[in-house]
């Protein structure tokens, strides 16, 4: 090893050292957060409100970030009162800017702690923890010959990102959206421009006026509904009644959706962790680490300084409650989430599942 490596290395002991408990990576964090591939952050680059109840963060990913599809959507993890929540918000921006960045359009929901949270306080510079982009709600390589996008309130987020990215692509699209009154229509002058320029026919329902839009609806305002490949995003009650609809008229294949998920999880102290690819469940107390209550049980963990520093012992957390033993942080998963965890400082809170 070369002299100067050799004293590289004797520096940057005795920098561990001098500043333990935590380590020089843990200031570099603090300084460069989005440098970290292991833990990917996002830092918030500019707030634009969109309605009086909404708000779209423009997020500059840090490294490990890999591109989305247009109608995909991303979790971002934000610590309210010592909880880190973390909620599902669909990419509303063109895909491939050339920036890396990308957008997320938040509306404020009743009883909604994040999106109340990011709508009050949410600044640029503020750092957001960020998951990689996932879900099936996207246009198929070979673009439809006519498409149809039923969306209500929050659901044109996601539609607003496929048609920033491919409306040129679409000869033949429909957008129906419902709001309470033409102002809440979030994208309102963006959607009303595309129709002005021909390249998307948009039917506004106003429930204020118009009432909830119902499947029946949908019959008389677009009367060649079934021969379209459909897309639809908004509350479950619309979406259930849409599935009937189209599957009573023999056509449930040309229906996609795109589901809201409520989060409600309360912590405990310690809790059953189940590691699916093994099928091991154990039980973990309160205080007890994930990795060292799994290794007790006989399953394979990974592993590394099992101080929380270099990130070895990372798991997906695929469902569950999780609690920091270091600070208390809490970090939560509902079904079909992705969220990287660190099983040598992390004890259970409540039931969880792994990907292990």
């Amino acid at each position: 090893m070369p002299v100067t490596q050799r004293l590289r290395n004797g520096a940057w002991r005795v920098v561990e050292l001098i500043t333990t408990p935590v380590v020089p990576t843990d200031y570099l964090d603090v300084i460069a957060p989005l440098r970290n591939p292991n833990v990917l952050r996002a830092r918030i680059e500019a707030v634009r409100p969109e309605t009086a109840n909404s708000v779209t963060l423009e997020l500059r990913p840090g490294r490990g970030w890999r591109p989305h599809q247009p109608g995909q959507y991303v979790r971002l993890g934000v610590d309210v009162d010592g909880v880190r929540l973390w909620r599902a918000y669909s990419v509303s921006s063109a895909a491939g800017h050339p920036s890396g960045r990308i957008s997320v359009t938040v509306n404020v929901v009743r009883d909604g702690v994040v999106s109340a949270y990011l709508h009050k306080n949410a600044r640029r510079g503020m750092i957001v923890h960020l998951d990689l982009p996932a879900g099936d709600f996207v246009l198929p390589r070979q673009r439809p010959a006519k498409s149809l996008f039923v969306t209500a309130g929050s659901g044109i987020t996601p539609v607003m990102g496929i048609l920033r990215s491919a409306v040129d692509e679409l000869s033949d699209a429909v957008v129906v959206h419902c709001a309470r009154t033409p102002e809440d229509v979030v994208f309102g002058a963006d959607l009303r421009e595309l129709a002005a320029l021909g390249k998307i026919t948009l039917i506004e329902r106003h429930t204020g006026v118009d009432g909830r839009l119902k499947p029946a609806d949908l019959d008389e305002l677009v009367p060649d509904l079934f021969e379209r490949e459909t897309w639809a995003c908004g509350p479950g009650e619309l979406l259930d009644a849409m599935t009937d609809h189209w599957s009573e008229a023999g056509a449930g294949e040309r229906l996609h959706i795109e589901r809201f998920r409520p989060t409600v999880l309360i912590a405990g102290e310690g809790g059953t962790v189940t590691f699916e690819r093994s099928g091991a469940t154990v039980e973990a107390p309160a205080g007890v680490s994930i990795l060292d209550a799994g290794e007790a049980a006989g399953q394979l963990m990974p592993s590394g300084c099992r101080m929380g520093i270099c990130h070895s012992c990372v798991l997906p957390l695929r469902e569950g409650i999780v609690r920091d033993m270091r600070d208390g942080t809490v970090t939560t998963a509902v079904e079909g989430d992705n969220i990287l965890v660190q099983t040598c400082i992390s004890a259970a809170a409540g039931p969880c599942h792994l990907d292990a």
